[in-house]
C-alpha cells in the first residue's frame, strides 16, 4: 500500500531569487537616478547625461510606440461593449458629467493654490528667460482638428483626439450592424491583446526608465532650478496631493459610501506606474484591469477607463494649467480678472481632451494661456521642469480615470462591493493569458508570470 507522500506530487521548487515587489523597483530606480544624475551634473560626466536622456528617451518611446493603436482599438472594442450592459447610455452620460465635475472642483483648488501663494513672484525669472513653443493648442485647431483629413496622419502623427474620434464612429457603427460586424470585432479584440500583451513588457522595463528620466532631469537641471521654481513645483504637488488624498477619498466614502483606504490598496499598481511613466494612456491596461479587481464590471469598466485615457486629466488639464496661468501672469506682469478665472475653469472643463494622455501638458497649457490672452513665451519658463511636474499630474490623472467608474457603478448598484473589500495589489504581474494584473502580496504568481 502506497503512502501519501508516496502518491502526492512533487513540491515546486522554490525560487532562490526572492521576487521584488514592482514598487520596490521603482522606488530603487527613483534613488538611483537621482544618484547618477547628481554624479552626472556635480563631475560634469558628458557620457552619463547622454546616457540617461538615451534610456529615458527609448522608454518614453516603446510606451508611445503602442498608443496610437492602443487607443483605437480599446475604444472601438469598449464601445461595442456597452451593448452588454443595461442601460449604456445612461452610464456613458453620467461617467462624462463626473468627468466634467471633478475637473470643475481640481481647477478650483488649482486657482485657490496660485491665489494664495503667488508661484511667479520672487523667483528672479523675466520674461526673457521665456521662449515660445513650435506648436501651440487654439480652440480652432481643437474644434476643427477632431476629424482627420485621412485615415493614416492620425496614426503617423500620434494625433489621440482624431484616433478616438475614428475609434469612436467606427465602434458606433460595429453596433448598428451587429452580428455582420462580428469578424471585425473579433480581429479588433486579439489586436488589443496583442497589445497589451506587448506593453506588459515595456511597463517591466518602468524602473530601466525611471533611472534614465530621473536621472537626465537631475543631470541636466540641477537642483538650483528646483530652487528657482520651489513655490510654483510645491503648488503642483500640494494640489495635486490635495485632489488624489483630499477630493476622491471623500468622494469614494460619501458618494459610493465605500471605504477610501481599500482604494488605494487596489489602485497602487496603476498608481505607482503612472507616476514613474507619465503616460496616461501608457498605464491604461493595468488602470483598467485595477478599476475591474475594485468590482467595476469589466463591460462597464472596458468602456470608462479608455474614455477617461484620453480626456479625464485632473492634474494635466485642471491643476496645472490654473496655477502655471497665474505663475506666467506674475511674470510677465499681466493682471487677471475674475473673469480670467472664469475662462480657465471653462477651459479646464471643456479642453481636457487636449491633453490626450501622453507625457507633457504643453498643448493644455497653450491652449488656456492664447484663450486668456497671456505670452506664448510663458510655456517656455515651465518646459524645464515639466518631467518633475509631469509625475505627479499624471498619478493624479490615471487615479481619477479608476475612481469616477467606481463612483458610477456604485450609484448604479453595478459595484461588486465584495470585490471591492477585498482587492489589494502591490505588485504587478502577468496572468496565464499574459494580461496585467495586480497581484496579492504573498499570493502565489501564475506559471506564466513566473517564467516571463
Amino acid at each position: 500500500m502506497s503512502t501519501s507522500s508516496e502518491t502526492s506530487a512533487p513540491a515546486a521548487p522554490k525560487s532562490r531569487i526572492p521576487k521584488i515587489p514592482f514598487w520596490v523597483q521603482i522606488l530603487a530606480g527613483l534613488v538611483l537616478g537621482v544618484l547618477l544624475g547628481w554624479v552626472a551634473k556635480s563631475g560634469d560626466v558628458a557620457w552619463l547625461t547622454s546616457t540617461l536622456e538615451h534610456i529615458g528617451d527609448l522608454f518614453v518611446q516603446l510606451l508611445k510606440l503602442a498608443v496610437a493603436p492602443l487607443v483605437f482599438f480599446a475604444i472601438l472594442v469598449s464601445i461595442t461593449n456597452l451593448r452588454q450592459v443595461n442601460n449604456a447610455a445612461r452610464l456613458a452620460t453620467r461617467t462624462l458629467l463626473w468627468f466634467m465635475a471633478t475637473s470643475l472642483i481640481a481647477v478650483a483648488i488649482g486657482l485657490a493654490i496660485g491665489l494664495l501663494t503667488h508661484p511667479g513672484a520672487g523667483t528672479g525669472l523675466t520674461p526673457k528667460d521665456g521662449q515660445a513653443p513650435e506648436h501651440a493648442g487654439s480652440w480652432i485647431d481643437f474644434l476643427t482638428g477632431i476629424i482627420p483629413t485621412d485615415v493614416i496622419t492620425p496614426f503617423t502623427k500620434l494625433n489621440v483626439m482624431q484616433i478616438v474620434f475614428m475609434a469612436a464612429v467606427a465602434g458606433i457603427a460595429a453596433l448598428q450592424l451587429g452580428e455582420k460586424a462580428e469578424p471585425v470585432l473579433k480581429i479588433s479584440r486579439s489586436a488589443l491583446e496583442l497589445l497589451q500583451k506587448a506593453l506588459w513588457w515595456v511597463i517591466r522595463l518602468a524602473p530601466i526608465g525611471t533611472v534614465g528620466l530621473i536621472g537626465h532631469a537631475i543631470a541636466t537641471y540641477g537642483w538650483n532650478l528646483i530652487g528657482k521654481y520651489a513655490t510654483f513645483t510645491l503648488d503642483i504637488y500640494v494640489g495635486c496631493a490635495l485632489v488624489l488624498f483630499g477630493v476622491y477619498p471623500l468622494l469614494l466614502s460619501t458618494v459610493a459610501k465605500v471605504n477610501p483606504v481599500q482604494f488605494f490598496k487596489g489602485a497602487w499598481p496603476a498608481i505607482q506606474l503612472a507616476f514613474v511613466s507619465r503616460s496616461s494612456v501608457g498605464t491604461m491596461p493595468v488602470t483598467q484591469k485595477v478599476t475591474e479587481r475594485l468590482g467595476v464590471p469589466k463591460e462597464y469598466a472596458s468602456f470608462a477607463v479608455p474614455f477617461g485615457s484620453t480626456t479625464k486629466m485632473d492634474g494635466c488639464a485642471s491643476i496645472y494649467p490654473a496655477i502655471a496661468a497665474i505663475f506666467i501672469a506674475q511674470i510677465f506682469d499681466v493682471p487677471l480678472g475674475v473673469g480670467d478665472y472664469i475662462l480657465i475653469a471653462f477651459v479646464s472643463v471643456i479642453g481636457s481632451a487636449a491633453t490626450a494622455g501622453l507625457t507633457g501638458a504643453t498643448v493644455m497649457l497653450t491652449l488656456t494661456l492664447s484663450t486668456l490672452g497671456l505670452p506664448l513665451e510663458g510655456v517656455g519658463l515651465l518646459m524645464a521642469i515639466d518631467p518633475i511636474l509631469d509625475m505627479m499630474r499624471t498619478a493624479t490623472n490615471v487615479a481619477g480615470q479608476s475612481v469616477i467608474p467606481i463612483l458610477v457603478a456604485a450609484k448604479e448598484k453595478i459595484l461588486d462591493r465584495d470585490a471591492y473589500a477585498t482587492a489589494h495589489g502591490s505588485r504587478l504581474e502577468a496572468d496565464a493569458e499574459g494580461e496585467v494584473v495586480a497581484v496579492e502580496q504573498g499570493a502565489p504568481v501564475p506559471a506564466a508570470a513566473a517564467a516571463s
